[in-house]
């Protein structure tokens, strides 16, 4: 069911949050490098039983548990991100994507991930107007498809408007 880009076989290459957990001194066992690997593979915002459930696809080992305590540990080590968009669970997203802002479609639940300069530069504008400076922003808009719009199979991704 999740999209995960195509799992590669055993490999030597550490994965990118593989990477940034070892760069925050955290230790690797067999369980959390197949979580990472999970994770950096996804190319959308997981929940932990969607990560549970590929992780078991490759490893009947793994624990819901084990996986709980992972993405835990990863979002208290500033390597993965929570994010709240609706329907009682929460979504995970890499640290090191970059900044983006997610577009929720409330119908399919499907998150559209955007870029946008203009945004950015008015809210950074009304920080200042307001006595602030920005040190981050997160937007998040909950949207239901225009009848008339794209065809509903187009593929999520980050965009730039």
């Amino acid at each position: 069911m999740g999209r995960t880009r195509e799992h590669s076989a055993i490999t030597t290459e550490m994965s990118r949050i593989e990477r940034m957990c070892v760069e925050r001194g955290l230790k690797m066992t067999g369980q959390r490098r197949l979580i990472a690997r999970v994770l950096s593979e996804s190319d959308d915002h997981p929940d932990v039983e969607e990560l549970y459930r590929r992780a078991l696809a490759l490893d009947s080992r793994v624990s819901v548990a084990t996986v709980y305590r992972t993405v835990r540990l990863l979002e208290e080590k500033g390597i993965l991100e929570r994010r709240d968009f609706g329907g009682g669970r929460a979504r995970y997203d890499p640290a090191d994507r970059g900044h983006h802002h997610h577009l929720i479609d409330v119908d399919s639940g499907r998150v559209i991930e955007f870029s946008d300069a203009a945004h950015d530069a008015v809210a950074r504008e009304i920080a200042r107007r307001l006595g602030y400076e920005t040190v981050q922003m997160r937007l998040e808009i909950f949207g239901r498809r225009l009848p008339e719009s794209a065809p509903a199979g187009a593929k999520p991704g980050r965009r730039s408007v």
